[in-house]
C-alpha cells in the first residue's frame, strides 16, 4: 500500500474524454443543470450591467454635460471629415434643438479626429464650453425669468452654460437639475434591484451546483461500491483496501470539486472576461484596443504560472502521500516500533519525509506568491494606461467621464477571473487524475462468471420478493433450498498465482448429511477448499459438483446461500448484536434469540448492557474473541443454510465454550452436510470422515480410529498436538 501511494500518478493534464465522462453523470440532472446555467448567465449579465449603469449615472445625471453646436454654420463648408463628424453629432441619440443651438449629450462615443474638431471650431460649428440641458418645469420658469440672459429655452427644453450655473443658489440649482436628481434616484433603485437579482442568481447557482455535485458524487460512489463488491476475490486481494477506499472517498471528492469549484467557476470566469471585453468595445473601441494591447503579458504569465503550479502540486501530492503512508504504517505497528526500540529511527525517517513535504508546500506557495503580485501589477498597470489614455480622450471630447469610470471598473472585473482561472487549473488537474483512477476502477471487469442456470431452490414463496442477482437484496428466505449436500471434488487443481499450485489433482466426496473434517499442516490447502467450493475463486482444472451439478452451472447467489462458512477470522459489523445475527434477514426477536440459544450465545448476550440491542464497536472490540465466535455461529444458524463449513471455527474459544458450541452444533446441524476445518483435533474426532491434506493432495481419509491405526500423517499430527499440548 505504501509503495502504491508513493508511485501513483497524482496529477493529469486536462483530458476531454475524462471530462466528457464526468459530465455524463449530469444526465439525470438536466433540469437542475439548466437552472445553474440560466442563473449563471443572469448573474454574469448583472455584474456586467453595473459599470454600464454607473456610466449612465455619471454622464446623464451627475455630469449631464452637452456639447453646443451651431447647425447653420455647418453650411459654410469645411473639410469632408468635419462634415462627416457633424453628421454623426446631428444624428446622435438624445440631441436637443433649442433656438440656434443643437445640444449633443457628451455620453456619446463621439468619433471624430482632431482635424475635424479643429475645422468645426474654426467654422464656429462647435463652440467652446459645456451646457446643462433640462426639461422646463413650472418651478424653473421664475428662475429663468429672473436670470433671463443666462438661459435659453424653446419647445419645453432649456439650457444654461456650465459656468453660469455657479451664479445660481443651491436651491435654484436643485430646481433646475430636478430631472437629473430624479434620474439619480431611479438609477440607484435600478442598481439595488440588479444587486439583489445578482445575489439571488448567485445563491441559486451556488446551492444548486453544490447539490448537483453531491448527487453526482453519491451516484459515482454507489456505482463504485456496487462494482467493487461484485469483483472477484482475486481482484480484491491484488488491490489494497486503502487504494479502494481512496477511490471511493478522495478521488470521488475531486470529481465533486470539478462540479462545484472548477466547472461552474470556469464558465463564470470566462463569461465575465468575455462579457467585459465585449462591453469595453461597445463603450469605446479605441480605449478597448488599448486594453487588448496589455493582454499578451497577462497570458504569458498565466501560462507559465499554470505550468509551475502543476509541477509544484504534483510534488506536494507525492510528498503528502509519502507522509500519510508512513504515518499509517508506523502507527499501525507502533507496538513493534516501541518493543524493538525503533522510535529514534522512525522519527528520523519521518522527519525526512516531513521535510520533503514542507519543501513541496513552500514550492507551491512560492508559485502563487509570485503569480498574484504580478497579476496585481499588470492589473494596476492596465488601469493606469486606461486612465492616462482615457483622460486624453475625455479632454479632446472623444470620450465621456462616465465611460472612463466604467472602463476602470471593467478592467478590474476582467482581471479578477484571470487569477481565479489560474488557481482553479490545479483543481482541474486533480479532478482529471481522480476521474481517471475512478473510471479505471469502474472499467475493470474481474468478476467470477455468473452464468449458472441450474436452479437449486424451490420456486419463490407466494408474496416473497423475486431473486435479483444484480440489484437489491432479497430476504434470504424467498425460496427453499433443494440441496441434499452431496459434494464431489474430481481431479481439482488450483493456484492463486500461476505456477504455484495449492490444490493438486484433488479428489474426494462428501455424502449428504455427512460431517467431513479436513486437517493438515498450514499451507496444505484446507481453507482453499472453501474458497473454490463457494466460488470465491475458480479452479483452473478439474470439476466440483454439488448434488451432481457443477458449481459453475449454479447461480452464485443460490450457491452461496446454500453453503455458509464460519470463517477463520470472525468479522462483525458496527451495529447491534441482533443486526449482526440477522445480517439483513427480516428475523423476529424470537428467531434471533432461538439462533443464539442454539449455540449458547444467549447466556452472555443477555448479560450485556442492552442485551441484543447492545452496540458493537468497530471490529466488535467491546466483546471477547470467544463471544465474537459465538455470534458468528448464531448468524449461520439464523440463515439456515443447507450446508455449513466451519473453518478454524473454534480456534479462538476456550475449552468450556467449545464444548457448549459442539452440543449446539450437533442439535442444529443434524442431517445437514458439514465440513469442518480445524487444528484442534478434539473438534473433529467424531467426524464421519476425516480428509488429510498434504501439499494440496489428499493423502489419507477415514474415521479417527482408522487413521490412528494406519499410523500415517494423521497419527503423526495427533501425537504432535497432544504431546506439545496445543495446536500445530
Amino acid at each position: 500500500m505504501s509503495e502504491y501511494f508513493e508511485t501513483e500518478e497524482v496529477v493529469k493534464q486536462y483530458d476531454s474524454k475524462i471530462a466528457g465522462r464526468i459530465l455524463s453523470y449530469l444526465k439525470p440532472y438536466k433540469f437542475l443543470t439548466a437552472v445553474v446555467l440560466v442563473a449563471l448567465v443572469f448573474s454574469t449579465g448583472g455584474e456586467l450591467l453595473f459599470p454600464v449603469l454607473q456610466q449612465r449615472l455619471i454622464d446623464r445625471a451627475i455630469m449631464a454635460r452637452f456639447l453646443p453646436l451651431r447647425p447653420e454654420r455647418a453650411a459654410a463648408g469645411g473639410s469632408a471629415e468635419a462634415r462627416k463628424a457633424f453628421g454623426e453629432l446631428e444624428s446622435a441619440s438624445g440631441a436637443v434643438r433649442i433656438k440656434d443651438y443643437l445640444f449633443v449629450p457628451q455620453d456619446q462615443n463621439i468619433r471624430f479626429s482632431a482635424k475635424a474638431e479643429k475645422d468645426m471650431r474654426t467654422l464656429g460649428v462647435l463652440e467652446d464650453g459645456q451646457w446643462y440641458v433640462f426639461e422646463l418645469s413650472d418651478p424653473a420658469r421664475p428662475i429663468m425669468e429672473t436670470y433671463g440672459d443666462l438661459f435659453i429655452w424653446e419647445n419645453g427644453a432649456g439650457a444654461i452654460r456650465g459656468g453660469d450655473m455657479e451664479k445660481l443658489s443651491a436651491d435654484e440649482r436643485r430646481i433646475i437639475r430636478n430631472g437629473d436628481l430624479s434620474l439619480i434616484s431611479r438609477t440607484a433603485l435600478i442598481l439595488f434591484v440588479v444587486l439583489s437579482f445578482v445575489f439571488v442568481c448567485t445563491f441559486i447557482e451556488t446551492i444548486v451546483s453544490v447539490f448537483i455535485g453531491q448527487k453526482v458524487m453519491k451516484d459515482i460512489r454507489l456505482e463504485l461500491f456496487k462494482k467493487t463488491s461484485g469483483q472477484s476475490t482475486d481482484f480484491l486481494s491484488r488491490n489494497p483496501v486503502g487504494r479502494i477506499v481512496t477511490r471511493l472517498t478522495g478521488d470521488v471528492e475531486t470529481i465533486n470539486e470539478f462540479f462545484t469549484n472548477v466547472l461552474i467557476a470556469f464558465i463564470k470566469d470566462l463569461s465575465v472576461m468575455t462579457g467585459a471585453l465585449v462591453t469595453l468595445f461597445i463603450l469605446s473601441p479605441k480605449l478597448a484596443a488599448v486594453v487588448i494591447v496589455t493582454l499578451p503579458p497577462v497570458l504569458l504569465v498565466t501560462a507559465l504560472s499554470r505550468i509551475k503550479a502543476r509541477d509544484a502540486f504534483r510534488q506536494q501530492r507525492v510528498a503528502s502521500s509519502k507522509v500519510n503512508s508512513y504515518l499509517s504504517e508506523r502507527l499501525s505497528g507502533i507496538q513493534v516500533v516501541q518493543l524493538f526500540l525503533g522510535g529514534k529511527k522512525s522519527r528520523k525517517e519521518f522527519g525526512g519525509r516531513n521535510e520533503e513535504f514542507l519543501k513541496a508546500n513552500l514550492a507551491e506557495m512560492y508559485v502563487y506568491a509570485i503569480f498574484r503580485p504580478i497579476i496585481d501589477f499588470l492589473s494596476v498597470l492596465t488601469t493606469a494606461v486606461v486612465i492616462a489614455v482615457g483622460a486624453n480622450f475625455v479632454l479632446n471630447l472623444s470620450l465621456s467621464l462616465g465611460v472612463l469610470v466604467a472602463f476602470i471598473n471593467l478592467v478590474g472585473l476582467f482581471y479578477s477571473p484571470v487569477m481565479d482561472i489560474a488557481e482553479k487549473y490545479t483543481l482541474l488537474q486533480s479532478a482529471m487524475a481522480g476521474g481517471e483512477r475512478v473510471f479505471a476502477l469502474l472499467d475493470t471487469e474481474d468478476r467470477i462468471p455468473d452464468r449458472g442456470t441450474r436452479n437449486i431452490e424451490a420456486p419463490a414463496l407466494s408474496g416473497a420478493p423475486a431473486e435479483s442477482p444484480d440489484e437489491g437484496l432479497d430476504d434470504g428466505r424467498a425460496a427453499k433450498s433443494l440441496v441434499r449436500g452431496h459434494v464431489e471434488f474430481k481431479d481439482v487443481s488450483f493456484s492463486y498465482k500461476e505456477g504455484e499450485e495449492v490444490l493438486k489433482h484433488l479428489s474426494f466426496t462428501v455424502e449428504p448429511g455427512e460431517t467431513a473434517a479436513i486437517v493438515g499442516y498450514t499451507g496444505a490447502g484446507k481453507t482453499t477448499i472453501i474458497n473454490v467450493l463457494t466460488r470465491l475463486w475458480d479452479i483452473q482444472s478439474g470439476r466440483i459438483t454439488l448434488d451432481g451439478i457443477p458449481v459453475t452451472e449454479i447461480p452464485l447467489r443460490q450457491l452461496r446461500r446454500a453453503i455458509l462458512p464460519v470463517l477463520q477470522e470472525v468479522f462483525l459489523f458496527s451495529g447491534t448484536v441482533a443486526e449482526n445475527i440477522s445480517l439483513g434477514l427480516p428475523l423476529s426477536e424470537e428467531e434471533i434469540t432461538e439462533a443464539a440459544r442454539a449455540v449458547h450465545a444467549d447466556e452472555f448476550i443477555s448479560g450485556l448492557p442492552d442485551g441484543y440491542n447492545t452496540k458493537l464497536s468497530e471490529g466488535a472490540a467491546n466483546i471477547s474473541s470467544g463471544q465474537r465466535q459465538l455470534i458468528s455461529f448464531a448468524r449461520v444458524i439464523a440463515h439456515n443454510p443447507a450446508m455449513v463449513i466451519l473453518d478454524e471455527a473454534t480456534s479462538s474459544i476456550d475449552t468450556e465454550t467449545e464444548n457448549l458450541i459442539q452440543l449446539g452444533i450437533q442439535k442444529v446441524l443434524a442431517g445437514r452436510t458439514s465440513i469442518v476445518i480445524a487444528h484442534r483435533l478434539s473438534t473433529i474426532r467424531h467426524a464421519e470422515r476425516i480428509l488429510v491434506l498434504s501439499g494440496g493432495r489428499l493423502v489419507e481419509q477415514g474415521r479417527h480410529d482408522e487413521l490412528i491405526a494406519k499410523n500415517g500423517l494423521y497419527a503423526g499430527l495427533y501425537r504432535l498436538q497432544f504431546e506439545s499440548g496445543g495446536t500445530w
